[in-house]
């Protein structure tokens, strides 16, 4: 099921990403869902639109062979080309115990979403709402309720929150950015199958 009018950046598949390499597993830039999760998606995208807003979509579906990759990194500590863009308050070897990565990913599972908004209004500055940091920036200024981030990038964060959490959503602490079907189909599959 295609989510009309959704903008898609997806990082995996490109090297903008913070192993700064295309990863595993994703052999075209597509974004693939569950049903359950696509037609939720597809409501929180309805909920934005009259308001001149909409949803973008960085990751959704990934391989587990994507993590398998992200493990493969972790282990290499010479490997530091994307820290002072992605992780340049955390040493390497603590994203896993950190939790901004993990060995089993939810988004194997075919429901889980990161995502921000866009501005679609026709005569308004085009771009995202600034959400007071970057995608995939593992930092505690990304998780949610950090207070490091201005008013206006706190209500973005919590308009993102809101609509998704409306349309059946749950979030990640730790991350503005990620949420989880409430009523995921696969709970337990983790899916290995490449995006194709």
């Amino acid at each position: 099921m295609a989510v009309p009018g959704i903008a898609l950046d997806l990082r995996y598949t490109g090297s903008h990403n913070f192993i700064g390499v295309p990863i595993d597993g994703y052999v075209r830039p597509r974004a693939l869902l569950s049903h359950l999760a696509a037609t939720a998606l597809a409501r929180a995208q309805e909920e934005l639109a009259p308001f001149g807003f909409g949803l973008k979509v960085f990751d959704a579906y990934r391989p587990q062979r994507a993590v398998d990759h992200f493990l493969r990194w972790s282990r290499d500590p010479a490997d530091q080309k994307m820290k002072a863009e992605f992780y340049p308050q955390v040493e390497k070897e603590k994203l896993f115990e950190l939790g901004y990565v993990a060995e089993k990913s939810g988004h194997s599972r075919g429901s889980t979403v990161d995502l921000t908004i866009v501005v679609l209004a026709e005569g308004a500055e085009p771009g995202d709402l600034d959400m007071g940091s970057p995608y995939d920036l593992f930092d505690p200024v990304s998780w949610p309720d950090s207070a490091k981030v201005s008013p206006d990038q706190r209500a973005h964060r919590l308009l993102l929150r809101e609509v998704m959490l409306r349309a059946g959503w749950k979030p990640y602490a730790q991350e503005w950015w990620h949420f989880t079907l409430e009523n995921e189909p696969f709970p337990e599959t983790y899916f290995d199958f490449p995006v194709e």
